[in-house]
């Protein structure tokens, strides 16, 4: 296990709401964490007030507008205090609360540092996917797959302690990607998982065992329309609603792809993992 233990780098969050793309970042030694850049408007996080180094940004590039600035503590932006709490066969730690030696499995504990990126664990379908990832990989050989807006790197790195030796996790959101790599990094395994910053629907041609994408409703009608689909030989699609896992699983039964398993959490979210008919193609990811 590559974690040490320590307190948590995070206390109070000081967020200020840009609207633009932010071109040039603050260094870090003026507090600053990272940046959520959207589509039209980006959320930079800091560790204190940096009102100043705020406004210089601003003055190298006018055409940025501040909105507003919240102060919050690192639990109250996550939702709830960040802890060691154990899914389905995986235990998830916190960074700064290391793996003790023979308290927990090493090959089913994750550790985590999500940083300002939600993906902790917490979220029904993280949970399902989880369960999924394992049901996949027990059910035939997977040695590579993909992770279609992998966030903090939680599900590639369930993928890579349920055996598979090649995964490539893919997201949008640079700051996503730098703190997957990161996660990666922190659990020995950035020699087996890639992370890119990419977007899901220009990325589907790759072939892989496995896809797993628990993603925007939106983008995941793209990807099971696109011929880069079939190159998966399974694939777990959540984050679903209840009238969006209905329109997925007409589309599915077009392919014609065969649904597995299905999970439902609280009558709101959906999970599906199921396989695509068997073509002669190749499994390396990359």
């Amino acid at each position: 296990m590559h974690a040490s233990a320590g307190p948590a780098p995070y206390d109070r969050l000081v967020i200020y709401y840009l609207q633009g793309r932010v071109v040039q970042e603050p260094s870090v030694g003026s507090g600053y964490i990272g940046t959520w850049q959207e589509e039209e408007s980006a959320f930079l996080f800091f560790h204190r007030r940096a009102d100043d180094v705020v406004m210089r940004l601003i003055a190298l590039q006018p055409e940025l507008q501040l909105i507003d600035r919240y102060e919050m503590s690192y639990d109250e932006w996550q939702g709830q205090r960040l802890q060691r709490k154990t899914l389905g066969d995986f235990t998830i730690v916190p960074q700064w609360e290391a793996c003790q030696n023979g308290a927990v499995d090493p090959n089913r504990c994750i550790v985590m540092d999500p940083g300002v990126v939600f993906g902790n664990g917490d979220h029904p379908t993280t949970q399902d996917c989880l369960d999924a990832i394992g049901l996949a990989a027990a059910s035939m050989p997977v040695a590579t797959a993909v992770d279609l807006g992998t966030g903090t790197g939680i599900l590639a790195l369930a993928a890579w302690k349920s055996g598979v030796r090649q995964v490539i996790a893919l997201d949008f959101n640079r700051l996503a990607v730098k703190t997957a790599h990161r996660n990666f990094r922190i659990n020995g395994a950035q020699e087996h998982i890639l992370a890119l910053h990419a977007r899901a629907e220009d990325s589907m041609d790759m072939a892989a065992d496995l896809m797993i994408a628990n993603i925007h409703f939106d983008i995941m009608k793209r990807l099971i329309v696109s011929a880069g689909f079939l190159r998966k030989r399974q694939f777990i699609l959540s984050g679903l609603l209840r009238s969006e896992v209905r329109e997925v699983e007409a589309m599915l039964s077009q392919v014609p792809a065969t649904i597995l398993r299905k999970w439902e959490r609280d009558g709101i979210w959906h999970t599906l993992w199921g396989e695509n008919p068997a073509r002669d193609i190749s499994c390396r990811a990359y």
